[in-house]
C-alpha cells in the first residue's frame, strides 16, 4: 500500500536521533506539563481513525527517539490477514521493532483483557532495553484497557458463551438475524451498553450479555463502578486530525490499493486454510465484504463499494469515541512543527530512568 507521511521527516539535520532518551511526565488536558517524578514507565500513545497516517509519523517518532512501537489494532494482531489490516510493510518493521502484530491465528480468541495484558510485557521489554515506547492504533478500547485498566468482571462461561455466538451466527433467529436479535436482547437489559456498542460488534455484545446473565448485573454498572481510573503509566496521547473529506479520499484510495494488491487472493487463502467465514476475524471489515463477493453474494464491483462505505463509518465511529478521551491532545496532520516542539518540550521535562 501506498506510505502516507503527513507530517515529512522528523530528523535533525545532522540525521542523528534529537533527545534519544525518552521520559514523558502527565499533562493536563490543558498542556501544563507535570514535572514531578514518578517511577511509573511512560508511554506516548498515537491515535487517530484509519488512513489518518500514524504508522508513518509513529515510525518516524520512534526512530527520532529511540523508541519500539506497541500496536494498538484489533486487526493486526492476527496472522495471515496483512492487506486488510494495512499492516506496517517489512521495511517498516525493520526501521522500528514492532509489538503485537501476528501475535495469533484468525481463530483464536483475543479480547481487550488480554491485549492489556501482552501490551503490558511488551512495554516491561521495551523498557527494559532502556528504550521508549510508543503505542499506536484506532482500537479505543485497547488503548483505553491499558492505559486506564479495565473492571474485573466474571470468567468467561464457554457453554452459555457458545450457545450465544451460535445465536449471533444463525442465519435467523425469531424472524431476524443473529446479531439485530442478541443486540436488541441487550438493548433490553442494558440500554445504555448497547448504545455505545455498534449491532456489528458482536463480541463486545455477547460479552455485555454474559456479563449480565452470570451476575444480574448489567456491564455498564461494573464500568461506572470502576470508572477506568488506573493509572499504571504516565502516557501522552497525541491525536490525528485529519479534514473528514481528505479522510475519505484516503480510505477510498486505500481501499482501491488493497484490491490492485491482492486481497482477493488473500481471503481466499485464509478460506483454503480452513478458517471459517464465521470466525471473529473474518467477519471483520474488509473481509466480510470481500468473502461475500467470494461466495457469489455480490460482485465485486458492489463488495468495494461496501468496503469503502463501511470503513468511512467506521472511521466517523473512531473519532466518536476519540473525541469523549479529554487527555488527547489533537494535531492536523499537516502541524509537524507543534507535534515535534511538543514532544521535544513534554519528553526533555525529566530524564529517563530505567
Amino acid at each position: 500500500m501506498e506510505k502516507i507521511n503527513p507530517v515529512g521527516s522528523l530528523h535533525t539535520e545532522n540525521g542523528k536521533s534529537a533527545n534519544p532518551r525518552l521520559k514523558i511526565s502527565g499533562t493536563s488536558p490543558s498542556g501544563v506539563f507535570n514535572t514531578e517524578s514518578s517511577n511509573r514507565v511512560k508511554v506516548v500513545v498515537i491515535i487517530g481513525p484509519t488512513a489518518s497516517g500514524k504508522s508513518a509519523i509513529a515510525i518516524e517518532l520512534a526512530e527520532r527517539f529511540n523508541g519500539e512501537i506497541v500496536s494498538a489494532d484489533s486487526m493486526q494482531v492476527y496472522r495471515y490477514m496483512d492487506i486488510g489490516t494495512a499492516k506496517p510493510t517489512k521495511d517498516q518493521r525493520k526501521r522500528v521493532p514492532h509489538h503485537l502484530i501476528d501475535s495469533v491465528n484468525p481463530d483464536e480468541e483475543f479480547t481487550a483483557a488480554r491485549y492489556k495484558d501482552e501490551a503490558a510485557k511488551a512495554i516491561q521489554e521495551i523498557n527494559n532495553k532502556g528504550k521508549n515506547i510508543f503505542i499506536v492504533g484506532g482500537t479505543g478500547l485497547y488503548i483505553r484497557a491499558l492505559t486506564k485498566g479495565l473492571f474485573k468482571g466474571p470468567c468467561s462461561d464457554i457453554k452459555l458463551r457458545n450457545e450465544l455466538e451460535m445465536i449471533a451466527h444463525s442465519k435467523e433467529q425469531i424472524g431476524e438475524s443473529g446479531r439485530k436479535y442478541l443486540h436488541d436482547k441487550l438493548k433490553e437489559i442494558d440500554p445504555e451498553a448497547a448504545s455505545k456498542i455498534h449491532p456489528n460488534n458482536i463480541a463486545r455484545i455477547i460479552r455485555a450479555l454474559e456479563v449480565y446473565y452470570l451476575t444480574n448485573k448489567p456491564i455498564s454498572v461494573f464500568q461506572k463502578e470502576h470508572s477506568f481510573s488506573e493509572e499504571p503509566y504516565e502516557v501522552m496521547k497525541i491525536g490525528l486530525s485529519v479534514d473528514r473529506k481528505v479522510l475519505y479520499k484516503r480510505i477510498e484510495d486505500r481501499v482501491d490499493d488493497m484490491i490492485r494488491s491482492g486481497f482477493e487472493e488473500e481471503v481466499k487463502g485464509l478460506l483454503e486454510m480452513g478458517y471459517s467465514p464465521e470466525l471473529k476475524a473474518l467477519n471483520s471489515l474488509g473481509y466480510n465484504e470481500m468473502i461475500n463477493f467470494i461466495q457469489d453474494k455480490y460482485g465485486l464491483e458492489k463488495a468495494i463499494g461496501e468496503i469503502k462505505k463501511n470503513t468511512k463509518r467506521y472511521a466517523k465511529r473512531q473519532m466518536t469515541w476519540f473525541r469523549k478521551e479529554a487527555d488527547i491532545r489533537w494535531f492536523s496532520v499537516e502541524e509537524k512543527d507543534k507535534i515535534i516542539s511538543l514532544l521535544d518540550d513534554f519528553l526533555a521535562s525529566t530524564p529517563r530512568t530505567t
